[in-house]
């Protein structure tokens, strides 16, 4: 809009059109349903970092354009997974929180080889994999152990399928392989691929990738004797959170440990872990 101050045209920049309070309500019930993501009312600038690029390749102007697309039957399908793309997070880096990798390595590790020495068989789940760091990491460190000749089931989920793509893949940025991973495992378990790194067979045919929504049924999955669900509690309500605890219960054998992130807990939530220190580490486990 070209408005005259002191009788020379000015240019005011137009301003953002910002979003409908009752689409934004729409939004935090669209995103709570269809991934469990909980919105606080007051995350508009989260909204807009993460759904503006979905509503330009939507080729609409505003996120109040993008919610009259969600309502349209004939849109949601693609729509609707990368509206979940968009809001699922995916920050994760090579041997992420070293202490609880230090506390499988040491304390927990060693008695359950000696007590399967005879099957050899060992049973892992990452229940928000995103684009591999976690679990390619487990796979190393089994593989550092002397274990690659051992039966190693390592399952790794997430609700992102594109991020799962990327996961199978193995292969790495300079500046993500920079985060937190050994030199001595860049080496010994990477090959150059011009800019990039990727992961050798021998670590990629240990891990199985598999969508899953963590609010679905477990009944199918495990039993693991370890599973790493970090840093994703913090992101559902009370009761989803309780649900997805009490199914994870049922996928860990008796003894088995549960690995959450820093800022998560199974205190209020449930009974079903006891909570244990090794060294900087906080574990829970199935008594």
């Amino acid at each position: 809009m070209a408005t005259m101050i002191g009788g020379l045209a000015s240019t005011r920049p137009q301003q953002k059109t910002e979003i409908q309070p009752e689409n934004y309500r729409f939004l935090q019930d669209y995103i709570y349903r269809e991934s469990g993501i909980v919105i606080d009312a007051d995350k508009h600038y989260l909204l807009e970092a993460r759904l503006a690029p979905v509503a330009r390749k939507q080729q609409v102007d505003t996120l109040n354009d993008l919610c009259n697309l969600l309502r349209a039957t004939s849109a949601r399908g693609e729509l609707r997974q990368q509206v979940v793309e968009a809001m699922t997070t995916h920050e994760t880096l090579f041997f992420r929180d070293l202490a609880q990798y230090d506390a499988v390595r040491t304390a927990i590790l060693p008695p359950l080889i000696e007590q399967r020495k005879h099957t050899r068989q060992l049973s892992f789940w990452s229940a928000a994999a995103s684009s591999g760091q976690e679990v390619y990491s487990l796979a190393m460190m089994l593989l550092e152990m002397g274990l690659g000749d051992w039966r190693i089931n390592i399952l790794a989920t997430d609700l992102s399928e594109q991020i799962l793509d990327r996961a199978r893949e193995g292969r790495f940025m300079q500046i993500e392989v920079n985060r937190g991973l050994p030199v001595s495992y860049l080496v010994k378990y990477f090959t150059r691929q011009g800019l990039d790194w990727q992961l050798k067979e021998n670590v990629r045919r240990m891990v199985r990738f598999q969508k899953f929504d963590l609010r679905d049924s477990m009944r199918t999955l495990g039993p693991f004797d370890i599973v790493f669900c970090r840093n994703v509690l913090i992101y559902f309500d009370q009761e989803t959170k309780k649900k997805i605890l009490e199914g994870i219960r049922g996928t860990l054998h008796n003894g088995g440990h549960l690995m959450l992130g820093g800022a998560e807990t199974t205190l209020s939530l449930t009974d079903s872990f006891a909570r244990v220190t090794v060294g900087q580490a906080v574990l829970y486990r199935v008594p």
